[in-house]
């Protein structure tokens, strides 16, 4: 998956490079990394990444005209990417949050009911929130078919009251894993309830469809189980999805 550190010209941009044909391997989008593990850098994204991105997390996920995704997160966080890119792409609508309610679980949670939000995206330490002002409103009506985890280690542990609160079987919540350089999901892990419990360790799952990870060694070979690796992520090429389900 081409991603590249930003290194572009400060000079303005050019008419002729306005007006250029674009291309899928032009860049869509360059956003910084948090620098948690170093030095944050400018991450230069292409559009064929994202198109990628939507169309593997479609497959197995299956978004549609119907759905309707929040735009919760900042836009210097790629977790909007795919929020913005996964409604506009599926033909869904998208709901803008207002800062001042994306402060305040009470409110969101009444925005996500009025909206008729399908799709939420959040970081495991919101959605806690979320699962408090929750269960204090649980006559509520949600129509959540998905709720997506990202950002953060997921604590499988502190779902249990959220499982508890509702029977039925929806919505989904989904554990997604991925970095910046890879473009926001590279695998998901669909939930149950008999995996919310304490202590348990959070998911990465498998890899969305036209993905593959690999646990690697210092030799670039495949790691023993239980052998602590490092993940590599690798992405068939356009053209070479059709047929691969």
């Amino acid at each position: 998956m081409a991603a590249a550190v930003a290194r572009g010209s400060a000079d303005p941009v050019r008419d002729e490079e306005r007006r250029g044909v674009l291309r899928p391997g032009h860049p869509a989008y360059v956003i910084y990394t948090s620098g948690s593990t170093g030095t944050p850098k400018g991450v230069v994204v292409s559009h064929q990444n994202v198109v990628s991105l939507m169309v593997g997390a479609a497959a197995r996920l299956r978004f549609g005209p119907n759905d309707v995704w929040s735009l919760f997160h900042s836009y210097a966080f790629d977790f909007s990417v795919w929020e913005m890119w996964g409604a506009l792409l599926s033909g869904g609508r998208l709901v803008v949050v207002p800062f001042a309610v994306s402060r305040s679980p009470e409110e969101f949670l009444g925005l996500l009911a009025t909206t008729g939000v399908t799709v939420l995206s959040q970081t495991p330490s919101a959605f806690y929130q979320l699962n408090l002002a929750a269960r204090d409103r649980q006559r509520l009506g949600l129509a959540l078919r998905y709720v997506v985890f990202g950002g953060e280690a997921l604590e499988l542990g502190r779902l249990a009251g959220w499982y508890r609160d509702r029977p039925g079987d929806l919505p989904v919540l989904v554990n997604m894993y991925g970095i910046t350089e890879t473009t926001v999901h590279v695998t998901y892990a669909p939930l149950d309830r008999g995996q919310a419990v304490a202590g348990a360790p959070s998911l990465v799952g498998r890899p969305i469809w036209n993905t593959r990870v690999y646990v690697l060694g210092g030799s670039l070979g495949p790691a023993a189980p239980g052998v602590t690796g490092e993940l590599y992520v690798a992405v068939w090429p356009a053209g070479t999805w059709a047929g691969r389900r």
